[in-house]
């Protein structure tokens, strides 16, 4: 299964942005009147350390908790169905978003999904536990992560050497 630490300490040790609060894509344009509808966007600085992460193994998951002890069912269905799969463990990497917020916020911006857990291989983004669990059930999963080369050798489907 997959054991590797859930740690960042790109992230946690990122500076944090100033308090200054900026138009969000869901606000009005700056000339309009509109009342407090402003959000804080994602900080360069956070936006480098996510990009940093998601490029830091071939299998990234950025989830509630560790693939030990995950801190959601959400979290710990998708550690199960990457270990159902047969990711390899040396080429997978997961992320507490639970120990840094601005890395919980962050990386829901960053994806442009609102959800927790998130699944990136290869640097692209995958999806979420309902997206993983329907790739999952179609067996389109297993197909990507065996074109990305991140299973463990010998789990591939349609191996040589399988009866």
């Amino acid at each position: 299964m997959l054991l590797r630490p859930a740690l960042s300490a790109s992230l946690r040790l990122s500076t944090r942005p100033s308090s200054l609060l900026s138009q969000s894509r869901f606000s009005p344009p700056p000339h309009t009147h509109a009342p407090h509808l402003h959000a804080r966007p994602l900080s360069t600085t956070t936006r480098a350390a996510i990009t940093k992460a998601v490029s830091s193994a071939p299998v990234v998951l950025f989830m509630k908790g560790t693939p030990e002890t995950p801190q959601c069912g959400f979290s710990r269905a998708s550690i199960q169905i990457l270990g159902l799969q047969g990711v390899d463990p040396a080429k997978f990497t997961a992320f507490n978003v639970l120990e840094d917020e601005e890395l919980r916020q962050g990386i829901k911006e960053y994806s442009d999904w609102p959800t927790i857990p998130q699944l990136y291989v290869g640097k692209e983004f995958v999806g979420g536990c309902d997206i993983l669990m329907s790739m999952h059930q179609s067996g389109e999963l297993g197909k990507l992560l065996e074109e990305k080369g991140v299973l463990v050798e010998g789990e591939a489907e349609g191996e040589e050497g399988k009866a």
